[in-house]
């Protein structure tokens, strides 16, 4: 069955994930694509709250396979409610954060079983991927830093290095496991120029599903 694109943007904290989705989007927009914006925890009313729940500091310890069971809860409310229906009607789909971020975060960082995060996968997802997977990579010191500029920070922010050492290389262990669905992103280099990259995969994501 035909289906639109589902476009995921990942990255650890500070990689401009958010910015750099919305500027996709415009550029894909401009080419008369309809374009779904979303991301994960989230994406839903509800799934919001359980991503309130998710990243708020607690004086009560979040066990790891509680925090790995509600991420996907509200990726299971996310698919029924956003993406699914999106994409059975043709659209792109940009989420900032999906799956990739379970194995990082919840994998590499908090040292869940791959085995176990591959069975909620296909339990929540079926057969379910990202058709492409944007990894903005850049170093841990540098994405602190300016994940430290916007403010407070989150339940995960709080983590210490070693624990976002282990997200990025989870994460660019498994862009180079499947290269066809991956194209990283130096995201240390100024905002401007990684834009001049996404502009250079338009054509391809235009022609992608009949685009």
């Amino acid at each position: 069955m035909s289906r639109g694109l589902f476009i995921t943007l990942e990255g650890p904290e500070g990689a401009g994930k958010s910015t750099n989705r919305d500027y996709l989007a415009e550029g894909l927009r401009a080419a008369g694509r309809e374009v779904v914006l979303t991301r994960e925890p989230g994406g839903t009313p509800l799934a919001e709250r359980i991503r309130e729940l998710l990243l708020a500091p607690a004086s009560e310890p979040m066990a790891v396979d509680t925090e790995l069971l509600l991420v996907f809860a509200a990726r299971a409310q996310h698919l029924a409610g956003v993406i699914r229906p999106a994409l059975v009607r043709g659209a792109v789909v940009l989420c900032d954060r999906f799956t990739d971020a379970s194995y990082a975060y919840q994998g590499a960082g908090r040292g869940v079983p791959e085995a176990r995060i591959a069975i909620l996968e296909h339990f929540v997802q079926g057969d379910l991927r990202p058709d492409l997977t944007l990894l903005f990579d850049l170093p841990v010191e540098v994405g602190l830093a300016r994940a430290a500029a916007r403010g407070r920070p989150d339940r995960f922010e709080q983590e210490d290095r070693a624990f976002f050492e282990a997200v990025r290389q989870a994460y660019l262990r498994r862009a180079a496991n499947d290269s066809a669905r991956y194209r990283v992103v130096d995201a240390g280099r100024p905002l401007a120029e990684v834009q001049r990259t996404l502009d250079g995969l338009l054509p391809q994501l235009l022609e992608s599903r009949g685009g």
